[in-house]
């Protein structure tokens, strides 16, 4: 579908700050008219929204959340339980299927730039189309593509390939991620690199030739075209202070923790610290003196992070959408699922 096709479907919801268009829509090989168009929608007061829509579009919502207490159970259900996000799915216009989420532009933006929630933000590492932007959210997001590059590459090898770096990427979303255990393909990092990889192209180049321009990495062509990555030194040019690798601990860990936890100071000294109260919590001291130790530090806090948001977020899902659709939903889920795991 084109940027028309997309806009379309906006014309029956009321007016939204920011729009885009995620999944297996945007994958160039997919024809099939039956899959499901699925939307992030950003607003400044999603109470206000959900008030509007359901004036004109109430039987996109479960019946039950519209009869018992309309926008203020809608908000409350995704605010107090879930990551604020509150998704109508299987919405029938014009002979195809919507699924749409609406997010308060300041959740959305906390998480794009800090990491808060590790969910939205997870969605935008990835290639979405941008249908509506009034706040500028693309040029945000240059922070939240950033971090997800330094992440992979702390967590990759010293070698790897273009392919490699952008299913790091992508897996980042889904460690720990509840799904992941019953309802998703488990080859499903791997189908969205491949059938989106120009798109991952055009979005992560341009970092990887301002690391390669910092000398942070060397990059060359392979025999199929693709970027082979380094991230050793030419043992020709060598470092003053040492292995490269090992030196980019210092750069890689002190840069992604600051997203991961929002207002932190990272003290890098012999040994580096990732110790920091996160909103009134301690957690606790981590010594890392190896890169192997940074990148597990890195994953401990991301799994912790993702799996609470998913978990939020499955059961204010489940309550949101109404009990046919929930199991209607779980069930192609899983069936997917299934049939990549036999």
């Amino acid at each position: 579908m084109d940027n028309a096709t997309f806009r379309s479907f906006l014309q029956v919801l009321p007016p939204v700050e920011f729009a885009c268009v995620y999944g297996s829509s945007l994958h160039p090989s997919n024809h099939d008219k039956t899959i499901m168009t699925d939307y992030i929608l950003g607003v400044s007061d999603p109470k206000q929204w959900h008030s509007e829509n359901l004036k004109l579009n109430k039987h996109h919502y479960a019946s039950w959340m519209v009869h018992l207490g309309g926008e203020s159970l809608i908000t409350g259900v995704a605010d107090r339980i879930g990551v604020g996000v509150h998704f109508n799915p299987f919405v029938t216009w014009n002979g195809k299927l919507f699924k749409y989420g609406v997010v308060r532009m300041h959740d959305l933006l906390q998480d794009v730039q800090y990491w808060e929630k590790f969910y939205l933000c997870g969605r935008l590492q990835k290639p979405v189309h941008i249908v509506v932007d009034n706040l500028d959210v693309s040029s945000t997001n240059s922070v939240n593509l950033r971090a997800a590059v330094s992440a992979a590459l702390l967590l990759l090898p010293s070698e790897f390939t273009e392919a490699d770096l952008y299913a790091k990427v992508c897996s980042l979303s889904y460690t720990g991620d509840i799904r992941m255990l019953f309802a998703e393909d488990k080859s499903k990092v791997k189908k969205i690199v491949t059938g989106q990889f120009d798109l991952f192209h055009l979005m992560y180049k341009p970092f990887l030739e301002e690391y390669e321009a910092k000398k942070l990495l060397r990059l060359s062509s392979t025999a199929k075209n693709q970027i082979h990555v380094s991230q050793k030194p030419d043992q020709h040019e060598g470092r003053n202070k040492g292995n490269w690798y090992a030196y980019d601990i210092v750069r890689l860990v002190s840069e992604l923790l600051l997203y991961f936890l929002t207002a932190n100071i990272v003290e890098v000294q012999n040994e580096l610290s990732c110790s920091q109260k996160y909103r009134g919590r301690v957690i606790p001291d981590t010594k890392v003196s190896t890169r192997e130790a940074a990148a597990n530090c890195l994953q401990r806090i991301l799994r912790q992070r993702v799996m609470v948001s998913s978990a939020r977020q499955a059961i204010s899902g489940f309550l949101a959408v109404g009990g046919v659709n929930a199991t209607r939903y779980l069930a192609k889920k899983v069936n997917k699922a299934w049939k990549s795991w036999s």
